[in-house]
């Protein structure tokens, strides 16, 4: 990662990033990109739940729930 990029989990509620890499085991980058996560892709963090509940999230007009771990795994780029 180089400075600009950050984890999809230290998005703040409101703010787009795009997708510049998983960090995962095979399993769990198949199923992310079966949801639609893939690099290049604009994503948009809607909001946290309190006490490291999941991050909702959006990708083109699905929202997506993720585990705060899930979400640590996905590098991106703050537009």
């Amino acid at each position: 990662m180089n400075d600009s990029n950050i984890n999809l989990n230290n998005l703040s509620s409101g703010e787009s990033a795009v997708i510049v890499a998983i960090h995962s085991e095979d399993a769990l980058r198949q199923r992310l990109q079966a949801l639609g996560f893939r690099v290049g892709k604009r994503i948009e963090l809607i909001r946290k739940a309190s006490f490291s509940g999941p991050l909702q999230v959006r990708i083109g007009t699905t929202d997506i729930l993720l585990r705060k771990n899930e979400a640590s795994k996905i590098a991106v780029e703050k537009l």
